[in-house]
């Protein structure tokens, strides 16, 4: 990606997160990044360090390594507001982010989330399994539009969530698509939502 592109693309200067783990779908992780470079905008990747200064993780299908390196345990409130769009993608990266160590407290990719919520200039972006990150905090997208996985419908509506039929809805700050093969939808919309607040 040039500099050039980054300086002048509809995005410029905006920065796109992607929570990561593995099992992520290589395709789709790939897409992002360049879709949204495309557009100008900078993408992070993010997870659970664990202390580490980065961590590798393989992909679901082919096995791919991809080395992440940003700290989702860094981000504050003044941290994420920094970031334009958060995405969690599918395959099995939100179920194993949500765990934790301590069956008292929360993991920290869905503290994040708690935060993220709170602001609504941040986009929240979820990929067919994506939404189990929030299962609890279901809270967080109670009465609220969405589209999942098949497999999800049960546990979105069990979170209090609006389940629609379609391959991407939006409701305000929160997009969600139905599987990975609406992966091109999701970043178009999330495109779409940041042009439109840039107004």
């Amino acid at each position: 990606m040039t500099t050039d592109v980054l300086a002048t693309g509809r995005l410029a200067g905006r920065r796109i997160g992607i929570l990561m783990e593995s099992d992520y779908v290589e395709e789709e992780i790939s897409y992002y990044r360049k879709r949204f470079e495309e557009e100008g905008a900078r993408v992070e990747l993010l997870t659970r360090l664990w202390g580490n200064e980065s961590l590798t993780f393989t992909g679901h299908e082919q096995r791919a390594p991809i080395e992440v390196t940003g700290d989702l345990e860094r981000l504050d409130y003044d941290e994420l507001s920094r970031y334009s769009a958060l995405i969690v993608p599918s395959g099995m990266v939100s179920d194993r982010l949500r765990y934790t160590d301590d069956v008292q407290r929360l993991a920290p990719a869905v503290e994040v989330m708690r935060r993220a919520f709170r602001l609504p200039n941040l986009v929240k972006a979820f990929s067919c399994h994506g939404l189990l990150l929030l299962s609890a905090v279901p809270e967080l997208i109670r009465d609220r539009a969405v589209t999942c996985h098949n497999n999800l419908v049960g546990d979105v509506r069990n979170m209090g969530a609006v389940y629609t039929a379609q391959d991407v809805v939006v409701d305000g700050d929160l997009v969600t698509s139905r599987t990975v093969e609406q992966c091109n939808l999701l970043a178009r919309t999330v495109i779409e939502q940041l042009v439109a607040r840039q107004r």
